[in-house]
Parts: C-alpha cells; sequence; structure tokens
C-alpha cells in the first residue's frame, strides 16, 4: 500500500527538477483516484495543485493540453519566474479567468496525461494511479452523471491510447492501486 508520508518524504529528498521546483506529476486514468491522492499529497508537501481538468479544452482536450502547460507553467516555473494559466470552463466551453502561481518549491500536477515523454526529467516523481475500467467509469458517472455516459467512453478511448503511446505506466516512479485505501 502507498503511504503518503513516504511519497512525500521521496519528494522532500529529491533535487528540484524544474527550475527551483519540486515537480509531482499524478498520472492515470479518469475515476482512478489521481486527484484524492493529489489531495493529501499536497496538504502533507504543502504544496498547490493544478488539475489538468482546468486546462483540458472539454472532452477533447487530452492531445491539445500539453503545449498550453508547457507555454502556460511548466517553461516559466524552469525559468525561475511565476506562472499565470487559463482555466477551462466546462459550462462555457471556453477559457475563462487566469490564475497566478508564484514559484513553489513543490508542485503537484495531477490529471490524466500530465507526465508525458515531453516532460523529460524534470518531474521530481511521478505516480501512476490505476483502477479497473468498470470502477472507473462508475465513479466518473457518479460525479458527472449518465447523460454523459458517451463522453466517458470516447474519454476512456482516448486515454488509453495516449498511455500505450506514451508508455506512462512504465516510466513512472511508483505505481499506486486505487482500488486500496492511501496510509497517511
Amino acid at each position: 500500500m502507498t503511504s503518503v508520508t513516504g511519497l512525500a518524504a521521496r519528494v522532500r529528498s529529491s533535487a528540484p527538477r524544474l527550475g527551483q521546483v519540486r515537480l509531482v506529476c499524478i498520472d492515470g486514468p479518469a475515476g482512478s483516484g489521481k486527484t484524492t491522492l493529489a489531495a493529501r499529497l499536497a496538504d502533507e508537501l504543502a504544496a498547490p495543485t493544478i488539475h489538468l481538468d482546468d486546462l483540458y479544452e472539454g472532452w477533447s482536450g487530452l492531445d491539445s493540453v500539453w503545449p498550453r502547460l508547457e507555454e502556460q507553467v511548466l517553461g516559466p516555473l524552469a525559468g525561475g519566474v511565476s506562472s499565470r494559466w487559463q482555466r477551462y470552463d466546462w459550462d462555457l466551453g471556453a477559457f475563462a479567468e487566469w490564475h497566478e502561481l508564484p514559484v513553489p518549491e513543490f508542485l503537484v500536477l495531477e490529471g490524466s496525461g500530465s507526465a508525458p515523454r515531453a516532460l523529460g526529467t524534470r518531474a521530481s516523481l511521478v505516480v501512476f494511479v490505476e483502477a479497473p475500467w468498470e470502477l472507473r467509469l462508475a465513479r466518473g458517472l457518479e460525479r458527472d452523471g449518465v447523460a454523459l455516459t458517451d463522453e466517458w467512453h470516447r474519454w476512456q478511448a482516448r486515454e488509453s491510447r495516449h498511455f500505450v503511446e506514451e508508455h506512462t505506466r512504465a516510466r513512472a516512479d511508483v505505481v499506486v492501486d486505487g482500488t486500496q485505501p492511501v496510509l497517511p
């Protein structure tokens, strides 16, 4: 089982790899438990969290999120300057307000596609959270509503292709079973 304290200790003992920032990427399929783990780890590290759900350009945004993340967040932080990112409003179907992010000591980046090969070695820790397809779908529909079943099926197909192409699980430092409780 995974321990939040153990993950945090691993991050604290690592060298910054994104400028002066220790970046933690929590990747894996939707509904696997990434957000829960990210919240607990961010609390332990007293770190800000960026959720890729706030950056995807809607249901088709998985493939286009990385260049925007690189330009708005990772590039500036790597250069030692504050970053600024624009939140996508899923209800309006458009980008909305901007958020400022001063250079933190730690940053948790959470979401499907948060650790592609383009990330290189800039993350201090990459965690891949996984859970069975049926459970992930049930969690997603409980959160988003059954009216979005078709969108969830399309998203799951996109992210499955993404993870195969990116070899995300194999490149992760830690693989977490999202069906098991995470220890303090």
